[in-house]
């Protein structure tokens, strides 16, 4: 009979491996941008899922584990595939449009929608009023820093599109958690569930490369083996793992709220790093959308 894994609060150790994720996770964003010019950012995040893939499969050999697909995960992990898989789709086409700053403010919207989600669907991981308020705080930020976009010249506007999916693409990601807690992946191994998003991620996105001829413009120089060797090792192996390693461990809302820092890393990266400016409207909706995790997270 099976034992299920009680979720608990965060303390200091978790604490400390989710300021590294952020800090690696903030990076994420403005590395695939300065790469873009030389490999497609859709092609970079395909061929960084078959590194991660790759690695997976040797760590699970060297570990001796075993994997099934008769064990009744195969439709749950193929569902977060998909989701991983759309969710990145989403997001490298709207770095084509918009800043690096910009994704990753409205990506890790993600933490909003997934402690929505869990309120409903998940027992223990109710919101309170407090977090209530913080909900309303980050939707009035995204908002607010979308008029930013609008108020942009005609030839800007296209910032809006790259916006918009980044959102849709924090969506996603909160979909991802919120099928990983509440289905039959919750208590698999962290490899399993990585492994299974990072092929069906593999095959949809190297599959839209090929169909888009994003191949026919690569140009491997330093910049774009410095960004993939980044993505594939330490943000889609190291870094995916931990993550899935802390949701067996740690209450879900918890973990994803805390990803607050990440926006804040992203927007210091891209514009130390990419010379990279910031509407004033985006600034004052960035805080809000902060404000609205940092409540979202805290606990009585």
């Amino acid at each position: 009979m099976s034992v299920v894994m009680q979720r608990k609060p965060l303390d200091g150790f978790a604490i400390g491996i989710m300021f590294l994720l952020c800090a690696s996770w903030g990076m994420q964003q403005v590395a695939i941008k300065a790469a873009a010019a030389d490999l497609h950012p859709v092609l970079q995040n395909g061929l960084r899922c078959t590194i991660a893939a790759v690695l997976i499969v040797m760590l699970m050999a060297l570990r001796g584990e075993r994997f099934s697909l008769r064990d009744g995960r195969f439709w749950a992990g193929v569902g977060a595939g998909l989701l991983f898989a759309f969710e990145f789709l989403l997001i490298m086409i709207g770095l084509t449009y918009t800043s690096a700053s910009h994704m990753v403010v409205f990506l890790y919207t993600a933490p909003v929608f997934t402690a929505l989600g869990l309120h409903w669907i998940v027992p223990g991981e109710h919101l309170r009023p407090r977090q209530w308020i913080g909900v309303g705080l980050a939707f009035g930020g995204i908002a607010l820093a979308f008029s930013g976009s609008f108020a942009a010249s005609a030839g800007l506007r296209s910032v809006l599109l790259g916006d918009a999916l980044g959102v849709l693409g924090g969506m996603l990601w909160a979909a991802t958690t919120l099928l990983v807690r509440a289905s039959s992946l919750s208590e698999a191994p962290a490899t399993q569930t990585l492994l299974y998003q990072l092929v069906v991620g593999a095959v949809l996105l190297l599959g839209y490369s090929t169909a888009l001829g994003y191949w026919e413009h690569v140009q491997m120089t330093p910049i774009a083996w410095v960004s993939l060797i980044f993505q594939g090792v330490v943000i889609a192996f190291a870094s995916f793992l931990t993550w899935f390693w802390l949701l067996r461990h740690y209450l879900a809302s918890r973990l994803s709220a805390f990803s607050f820092l990440t926006p804040l890393f992203g927007v210091c990266f891209g514009v130390l790093l990419l010379r990279e400016t910031l509407d004033p409207r985006f600034i004052a909706g960035a805080v809000f959308v902060l404000a609205g995790i940092v409540l979202v997270n805290l606990r009585r």
